[in-house]
C-alpha cells in the first residue's frame, strides 16, 4: 500500500466573486426555482413532437427550463411562466441564459494524474456528483483552439496512455435547464490522487462543451458523491473512492476536505487546503483542539451527501427545523436555507435588504464583525458555528455585500456549500466503522482573524 500523504488543493488565482452567477450556478445544478423575485427563473417550456415542427400533427411536451427575464417591465418573476420553445416574440422580456450569467470558475481545484505516462490535470471536487470527466482530444478543433493552460485547461490525450481502455458502447452526458452539457465517451485507465494510484477508473471524454463549460477554469470535474449518480449508460461506473475502496488500497473507507478560506490568517489550523484519501489527518484534529469527530448517520438513497439539520440559532434565538435535511456539497459555493431561516438571518444585521437586482440578501460592506449576528446550523446533533468572515460573500455594489447564506427556493432540502464547509474539517466516511453505513464527520475549525464583512472586489 503506497504511503498516505494529502493531496493539495490549488485556489484559483482567478476566480471572480459574484453572488449572484453562483447562485444562478445552484440554480442550474439542483433545478430550483426561487421564492423571490429576480432575473431568473424556471420557466415551463412546451413544444412539440409533431413531425412537422409546430404544435400541429403530435403531442406537446413540456419541461423547465432555466430562464433570463428583463426585471425593468412591471410583470412579476412567477415560476408558473409559460414560453414556446424557440419562441422569443411571445414573449420579449425572456431570454435565454448565457455562459457570461453563470459562476463556471471553480475556486477549489485539483491536480490529478491520468494515463501512463501520467498527464496532469487540475480538476473541480465536488460532492454533488459522481462523474469523472475531462476535457479531450477527441473535442472539436474549435473548442480546443479555446483551451488556455494558464487558465488550467489542459486536453487529456487518450491515445498517449498505454494503460487507456476505450468502454466499447460506453456513453455519458451532463445536460442542466439553461441548455449547457458536456457528453462524449468513456474509457478506463490509471489516475494518481497525490500518491494513490486508481487502476481502471472510468475517465469520461469530453467530444462535446457547450459555452458554459468552456468559459470556466480547469480540465475537469471529479465526483465525490455516491456511484449512483453516475451518468455513464448502459452501465453507471464506480467513483474513484469506491475503486479504492474494492481495491483495498486506502485503509479506511473514507475522504476528508479541508477547505481554505480566501481570507488566509495566521491560524494554526488555516494551513493549506487538502484532501485526504483513506485517512483522518489527526494534526488537522489537534490543531481544532478536538480528540474526536462529531459523527451523523447520511441518507445516501438520492446519491447524496445528505444528512440530519433540524435546528439553527440565529443571535441566540433557536430556530426548530422538523426533519429538515441538507446536502454537504464541495461543488457549491454558497449556503441555501429556507426562507424562514435565511430572513432571520438578515433581520439580524443592520441595514441588510432583499435586494431583486442581485436575486439575493446583500448588507452593507461597512458592517464590522461584531455588528453580524452570532449563527450556527445542525449537522446531525451538534450545532456549526457559521463563521462570521465568510457571511460577506461578494461585493455587490452599492456599497453592499452579496450574503453567502441565500434560499434554497422550492427545494426541500438545504445545501451547504463552502460557505458552510470551511468553517470544518469534513470527513466523508463511506462505509462507517467496520463497513458500516455511511456517516458524515466533522470537527469545527477555529475562526480567523478577519473583521471585515465583504471580500476584496478584485478578488
Amino acid at each position: 500500500m503506497p504511503a498516505l500523504q494529502r493531496l493539495s488543493i490549488h485556489l484559483n488565482p482567478k476566480y471572480q466573486h459574484h453572488g449572484l452567477k453562483s447562485y444562478v450556478y445552484s440554480m442550474r445544478k439542483y433545478g430550483f426555482n426561487t421564492t423571490k423575485p429576480g432575473p431568473y427563473f424556471q420557466a415551463k417550456v412546451f413544444g412539440s413532437q409533431g413531425k412537422f415542427g409546430g404544435r400541429v400533427g403530435g403531442r406537446v411536451r413540456t419541461h423547465y427550463a432555466l430562464r433570463k427575464r428583463d426585471i425593468s417591465s412591471d410583470e412579476p418573476a412567477a415560476s408558473g411562466v409559460e414560453v414556446a420553445e424557440n419562441a422569443s416574440s411571445d414573449t420579449g422580456n425572456v431570454g435565454e441564459v448565457t455562459a457570461e450569467d453563470i459562476q463556471n470558475d471553480s475556486l477549489y481545484l485539483c491536480p490529478v494524474g491520468i494515463g501512463t505516462p501520467e498527464q496532469k490535470l487540475y480538476l473541480d471536487f465536488d460532492t454533488g456528483s459522481s462523474d469523472l470527466w475531462v476535457w479531450s482530444t477527441e473535442l472539436p478543433s474549435n473548442i480546443l483552439s479555446q483551451a488556455n493552460a494558464q487558465n488550467q485547461q489542459v486536453a487529456f490525450d487518450a491515445s498517449k496512455s498505454s494503460t487507456f481502455k476505450k468502454l466499447s458502447g460506453a456513453t455519458w452526458k451532463i445536460s442542466y435547464g439553461d441548455s449547457s452539457s458536456a457528453s462524449g465517451d468513456v474509457g478506463t485507465d490509471t489516475i494518481d490522487l497525490g500518491g494513490l494510484k486508481v487502476e481502471g477508473q472510468a475517465i469520461e471524454l469530453a467530444k462535446e462543451l457547450s459555452q458554459q463549460f468552456i468559459q470556466g477554469e480547469g480540465s475537469g470535474l471529479l465526483g465525490l458523491a455516491f456511484s449512483s449518480l453516475n451518468t455513464v449508460t448502459p452501465t453507471p461506473q464506480k467513483t474513484p473512492v469506491d475503486n479504492l475502496i474494492s481495491q483495498k488500497d486506502i485503509p479506511s473507507p473514507l475522504f476528508t476536505a479541508y477547505l481554505g478560506s480566501w481570507r488566509d490568517t495566521a491560524e494554526a489550523d488555516k494551513g493549506a487546503s487538502f484532501y485526504t484519501f483513506g485517512y483522518i489527518d489527526q494534526a488537522t484534529l489537534t490543531a481544532a483542539g478536538a480528540s474526536t469527530p462529531n459523527y451523523t448517520p447520511v441518507d445516501s438513497s438520492q446519491g447524496f451527501w445528505q444528512v440530519p439539520s433540524t435546528s439553527a440559532t440565529v443571535a441566540g434565538k433557536t430556530i426548530a427545523r422538523a426533519n429538515n435535511t441538507t446536502i454537504m456539497d464541495t461543488g457549491t459555493t454558497l449556503c441555501l436555507v429556507d426562507d424562514t431561516l435565511v430572513e432571520a438571518v438578515y433581520a439580524a444585521i443592520p441595514g441588510a435588504k432583499y435586494d431583486q437586482n442581485n436575486q439575493g440578501y446583500v448588507f452593507p460592506s461597512s458592517t464590522s464583525a461584531d455588528q453580524l449576528p452570532d449563527i450556527t446550523l445542525a449537522i446531525g446533533d451538534q450545532q456549526v458555528a457559521f463563521q462570521k468572515e465568510d457571511l460577506g460573500f461578494a461585493d455587490a455594489g452599492d456599497g453592499n455585500v452579496y450574503g453567502s447564506i441565500q434560499s434554497r427556493g422550492t427545494m426541500d432540502m438545504d445545501i451547504f456549500g463552502d460557505a458552510v464547509l470551511k468553517a470544518v474539517y469534513a470527513i466523508f466516511d463511506v462505509g462507517g466503522e467496520d463497513g458500516g453505513s455511511p456517516r458524515f464527520g466533522w470537527v469545527q475549525r477555529k475562526e480567523g482573524t478577519q473583521n471585515t464583512a465583504a471580500p476584496p472586489a478584485s478578488s
